[in-house]
C-alpha cells in the first residue's frame, strides 16, 4: 500500500503543479481571466466567442481576422470568417482553444497568417464577377459613398463575396470609411497579357477591409491620404478601366462601383464599358437634389440599362430625447424619382449622428444597423427580378 501511495504522489504533485500553471496563467494585466466553458468549434458565433472569451479578439486579430470586431462577426462563424479570408480553419481553432486555456495568445507560425493561394486560372481569365452595380447620384453630397459602404457591409452579412470599386478618382471617400491606408500591393500574374517590352504585366492587389471586402480606389496609390490627383476627364476614364482589367480581383458575388457625382466622362466609362446589372440611384429631401438625380435616371434610361432603386439619404431626423421626427431638408421627394425612375425605393435613411462618427474614424463596418440588411435585401431582390443573359465576366 504505502508502495503504491509513493507512486501516486508524483502524478498528484504534476496535476497540481498543472492546476497551478494553469490558474497562473490565467491571471492577464492583473485581472483574472474568467471561466468559461465555451466549446470552440468551426460553427462558434465570431461575436459570442469573443462577448464570452474577449482574448479571442487579440486571437483572431493576429491571424488578420479584423471582422472580430465588426459588425459582421454578428451573423458569421469562425468557419465562415476564415473562408471569407482565405484562411484555414484549423490552427485558428488551435490558438482559440489554447488562448482559451492558458490566458494568452499563442505564438502562430507565420504560414498559418497566410491566405491560401488562389488556384490558377485559365489563361486571360482571372476573376468571375456574378453582379456588377455602380451606385450613382449625379449630384455631390448626398452620401453615395456611405450608402455604398453600408451595402457592401449588408451584403457581407448575407455572406456574399464583395468587392468596392472606387471611381471616384478625385475625390475617394472609400478608404476613409474603412480605415484602409496603406497603398495597393503589386503582384506580377504570368497569364496576363505582356507588356509592350515583354515583360509581365503588374496587377495591383486589392485591399482587404476588416470583413473580408476587397476595395481598390485612387487613395490606395499612395501612401497619404491628402495626395490630390490633379487628372482631367481622359485619364480618369483610364483608371477606372484599370481598376476594373488590371486588378486581382477574387471571383465576387457583387462589385459595387461607387461613382462620382455627375454624367460626364466617368459615370459614361462605367455604364458604357462594362457590362453593368443596373445601378442604385441615391437622392435626399431637396427639391435641387431631386432634379439632378432625375437627370442622372434619364441618362441611365438613354443607355439603355436598368436602375435597380432609390435610395433617400439624409430623409428625416428623430431626436433621441424626444423621438419627435423632423425633415430637416425639406419634405421626402424620394417616391416621386422612384416613380420616375421606374425603379423601387430601398430605404429611406434618416441622419443618424453614430453613423457619421463610425465613417470618420474608418469603423463603417461596425454599422450594426438593420438599414445594412434592408439595403442588401432589396438589392438582391431587385436583381433577381432584372436578369440578363447568363454570361461569363472576365477581366481581360
Amino acid at each position: 500500500m504505502n508502495h503504491i501511495r509513493q507512486q501516486e504522489r508524483p502524478e498528484l504533485l504534476l496535476k497540481a503543479i498543472s492546476v497551478a500553471y494553469q490558474t497562473a496563467f490565467r491571471i492577464q494585466n492583473g485581472r483574472t481571466m474568467p471561466h468559461t466553458t465555451i466549446v470552440i468549434t468551426p460553427q462558434t458565433n465570431i461575436q459570442a466567442l469573443v462577448a464570452e472569451l474577449p482574448i479571442a479578439a487579440d486571437v483572431l486579430t493576429q491571424f488578420g481576422l479584423g471582422c472580430s470586431g465588426c459588425g459582421v462577426s454578428k451573423y458569421e462563424t469562425l468557419e465562415q470568417g476564415a473562408a471569407a479570408h482565405g484562411l484555414r480553419i484549423d490552427p485558428i481553432i488551435a490558438a482559440l482553444t489554447q488562448a482559451r486555456l492558458s490566458g494568452f495568445v499563442p505564438l502562430i507560425a507565420s504560414d498559418d497568417k497566410v491566405p491560401t493561394p488562389r488556384a490558377p486560372r485559365p489563361f486571360g481569365m482571372r476573376a468571375n464577377i456574378k453582379y456588377i452595380v455602380p451606385v450613382m447620384s449625379g449630384k455631390g453630397g448626398v452620401g453615395k459613398s456611405l450608402v455604398t459602404a453600408m451595402l457592401a457591409v449588408g451584403l457581407r452579412r448575407k455572406h456574399l463575396r464583395v468587392g468596392i470599386l472606387d471611381a471616384d478618382i478625385t475625390g475617394p471617400s472609400i478608404p476613409k470609411l474603412f480605415g484602409l491606408r496603406q497603398p495597393l500591393l503589386l503582384e506580377v500574374d504570368p497569364s496576363a497579357p505582356k507588356t509592350a517590352n515583354g515583360n509581365p504585366q503588374p496587377l495591383m492587389v486589392p485591399a482587404i477591409s476588416r470583413s473580408a471586402i476587397e476595395i481598390v480606389s485612387s487613395n490606395l496609390l499612395t501612401d497619404k491620404e491628402d495626395t490630390a490627383m490633379v487628372w482631367r476627364g481622359p485619364i480618369v476614364s483610364g483608371v477606372i478601366r484599370q481598376f476594373y482589367e488590371q486588378v486581382l480581383w477574387s471571383d465576387l458575388d457583387v462589385l459595387l462601383i461607387d461613382l462620382p457625382p455627375g454624367t460626364s466622362d466617368a459615370p459614361l466609362t462605367v455604364l458604357q464599358s462594362l457590362s453593368i446589372d443596373g445601378v442604385v440611384l441615391v437622392t435626399m429631401p431637396q427639391a435641387l437634389a431631386t432634379m439632378i438625380v432625375r437627370k442622372a435616371a434619364n441618362l441611365i434610361h438613354q443607355l439603355k440599362k436598368p436602375i435597380l432603386g432609390v435610395v433617400e439619404n439624409m430623409s428625416y431626423f428623430i431626436a433621441p430625447d424626444t423621438g419627435a421626427r423632423y425633415d430637416v431638408f425639406g419634405p421626402s421627394y424620394a417616391d416621386r424619382v422612384s416613380e420616375l425612375s421606374e425603379a423601387p425605393l430601398f430605404a429611406r435613411i434618416p441622419i443618424d449622428s453614430r453613423k457619421a462618427e463610425l465613417a470618420d474614424e474608418g469603423r463603417v463596418e461596425e454599422i450594426d444597423d438593420a438599414i445594412c440588411d434592408t439595403l442588401a435585401d432589396a438589392l438582391m431582390a431587385s436583381l433577381a427580378a432584372h436578369p440578363k443573359p447568363q454570361e461569363v465576366i472576365s477581366l481581360l
